[in-house]
């Protein structure tokens, strides 16, 4: 049996700000600056995984941590900002253990290490922003900030599949079936503008004009949507259909998010998107809180403090990186 090769505190380091600029940018992983440090020396690819495996690791106390009270919370976080005294390692590495928990904390707001096995899969993304793509049909797709697709159009099909997040097609007429798979589900194209967005372990379907004919799980009966109509399925099974403003509902696309009623919770959640660390509510109650408005995705933090003012909460933000809500 091989063994590892031994890993330096400088080469851990290294490793983990690596893993930080991926988390911001996951094309870095496929850049060549990355591609020359993994190759320098074995035990940097060593140490890139195990940096992968502490944040995964991390996952459940982060979620225990952000239960925890909250002057318990910023006492963690005051420890991460103070400079390591003497250099000490144990120090460092309690310290990188610390940043990796409190991002870990809102993994469900953004990026998490999955991404980049499916970004290395993947022909066009997006990181922070959006991203509008047009394929080699013309056919014109838009990708929402934190999304990915693989394309392959071969054999008389033009197959786009859905890695992660959200994406807006609006297809060319070729002659060619159009399909876009997504949660082991299938969409294909009768001739229309629609969005396919990830949905936990499903995706939802919202359909603006044309129409598409969408499969829960490969040999079942496709539900026929057409414009301003929309459903999510999920395992195998397909939910209602139900009829919506597909312009309010897309206004991503012009940079802005709309809603009326919802909760704040799920607000934050989709501003996360945009922004370029964690956001973290610490306030359940809060987050049940009915949010109606529209706001700016270019300035995520500038939307919060709009609905602090209404609402009477605060945002505190630690190392330009990690927002708090409360």
């Amino acid at each position: 049996m091989s063994r590892l090769p031994p890993i330096t505190e400088a080469q851990f380091q290294a490793a983990l700000q690596w893993f930080n600029r991926i988390n911001e940018q996951p094309g870095q992983a496929e850049g060549a600056a990355f591609k020359r440090w993994l190759l320098a020396d074995p035990a940097h690819r060593a140490a890139y995984e195990q940096a992968q495996v502490l944040w995964q690791k991390s996952a459940a106390p982060a979620a225990r941590l952000a239960d925890e009270e909250q002057d318990a919370l910023q006492r963690y976080l005051d420890a991460m900002a103070r400079p390591p005294a003497g250099g000490g390692w144990r120090r460092v590495a309690g310290l990188a253990l610390a940043a990796c928990l409190v991002l870990a904390v809102g993994v469900a707001g953004g990026w998490h290490p999955g991404y980049w096995l499916q970004d290395l899969q993947a022909d066009y993304r997006s990181a922070g922003q959006i991203r509008q793509v047009t394929l080699a049909d013309q056919s014109q797709v838009t990708l929402d900030a934190g999304s990915a697709i693989a394309v392959d159009f071969a054999q008389g099909e033009r197959r786009v599949r859905l890695l992660h997040g959200a994406a807006f097609f609006e297809v060319t007429h070729t002659g060619e079936p159009f399909l876009v798979e997504a949660a082991g589900g299938e969409v294909r194209v009768l001739g229309t503008q629609f969005e396919v967005r990830e949905q936990g372990e499903g995706a939802q379907v919202t359909v603006r004009s044309g129409r598409v004919g969408v499969s829960p799980a490969q040999g079942t009966v496709a539900r026929e949507l057409t414009a301003n109509q929309q459903l999510t399925y999920r395992a195998g099974r397909v939910g209602d259909t139900l009829a919506v403003d597909s312009d309010n509902r897309l206004a991503w696309r012009q940079g802005w998010l709309n809603y009326y009623q919802v909760p704040l919770a799920q607000v934050i959640e989709d501003l996360g998107r945009y922004y370029p660390g964690r956001i973290l509510l610490l306030d359940g109650d809060l987050g049940q809180r009915k949010v109606s408005g529209s706001f700016p995705v270019a300035e995520p933090l500038l939307a919060l403090d709009s609905l602090g003012k209404v609402m009477g909460f605060s945002r505190q933000t630690v190392l330009g990186r990690l927002t708090l809500i409360r």
